[in-house]
């Protein structure tokens, strides 16, 4: 690929990330009228409807074998964003979103066995540890929400793995997102009825859904396969300083020195593992490589450093689009 290519592809997914972020900073603004829960209801119809139309998924052809992770998936995928919404009405955007890049920086960590890596994996549990240093306003619950959240983007990127190797293309993923967006209607149907939020809240929502879920998957589908792994990983590390610049701006939620600090060195730690080539040996043979994961992106559905980790073998990205 040109490096004019490279270009493109770094500022359209740069552009994607300030979309997805922008878009949770909308769905915030619907808060006080929906609810967390109202807005993920409608933030997961907007996302099963866009892959739903894209992939057009032969739902009857699934086998039970196929709709038992993709059940899963749809799972993991209704309640990471629900403990990362949650979690942004409780703690703000920035600690939110940085926390839960914990999750796919974990999945490429834990399957490191270089000694850097594990250097690393300190200096981003120091950096947590001043995050979430308890003061007069720490809200204990919100990280727990945070951290659930980075636990689940963990989830779903090894159960989109699994998806994959079963189901080819973005099917699978599509087939979640709709199971999802179907579990969630009563969620929906009652917040609406709890709520009555006026027209304002839900194009709030909707456009939440739009920005955090339609604009990022055609993005990734743009760009994830013809921008190499590292270079798509490492601009998608800067999500978190996006998170906390849109908080800054649109939500007025200011961090400290010490807390910008942290989110640096987790962004750092999170391109450096993104960089560095892995270590792993050449198979030599094609079969023993197993199958590939395909190339798949949440908000999409599987988040772009999930995508990254896949095709690397050692990455760690950002959060989430979809999600």
């Amino acid at each position: 690929m040109t490096s004019e290519g490279r270009r493109r592809g770094a500022a359209l997914m740069l552009g994607s990330g300030l979309s997805n972020q922008v878009g949770a900073s909308v769905a915030a603004l619907a808060f006080p009228q929906l609810g967390p829960a109202g807005v993920v209801a409608v933030r997961q119809w907007v996302a099963a409807a866009v892959l739903l139309a894209t992939a057009r998924p032969r739902l009857r052809a699934f086998t039970a074998a196929q709709w038992r992770p993709v059940l899963a998936l749809a799972l993991v995928f209704g309640t990471m964003n629900l403990s990362l919404y949650s979690a942004v009405d409780r703690i703000g955007l920035g600690l939110a979103v940085t926390l839960e890049f914990l999750g796919p920086l974990a999945v490429a960590l834990a399957g490191s066995r270089r000694r850097g890596d594990l250097l690393g994996a300190l200096v981003a549990a120091a950096a947590v540890v001043v995050l979430v240093r308890p003061r007069p306003s720490t809200d204990y619950l919100g990280i727990g929400l945070a951290l659930l959240a980075a636990a689940c983007w963990a989830a779903y990127i090894l159960l989109n793995r699994a998806v994959g190797a079963r189901i080819p293309g973005v099917a699978g993923s599509a087939a979640a997102a709709g199971a999802s967006g179907l579990a969630y209607v009563p969620v929906g149907v009652w917040a609406m009825i709890a709520h009555r939020p006026g027209l304002g809240a839900v194009l709030a929502a909707v456009t939440a859904g739009v920005l955090s879920s339609a604009v990022p998957m055609l993005a990734d589908l743009l760009t994830l396969r013809q921008v190499p792994a590292s270079v798509f990983g490492t601009v998608m590390s800067v999500n978190p300083v996006l998170a906390a610049l849109v908080g800054w701006v649109v939500l007025g939620q200011s961090l400290d020195a010490l807390s910008w600090a942290a989110i640096g060195v987790i962004v750092a730690v999170n391109v450096l593992v993104v960089v560095r080539p892995p270590a792993t040996p050449v198979p030599s043979s094609p079969s023993a490589a197993g199958p590939a994961a395909p190339p798949t992106s949440p908000g999409s559905p599987e988040p772009p450093g999930a995508a990254a980790a896949s095709s690397s073998g050692s990455s760690c990205p950002p959060r989430r689009s979809a999600a």
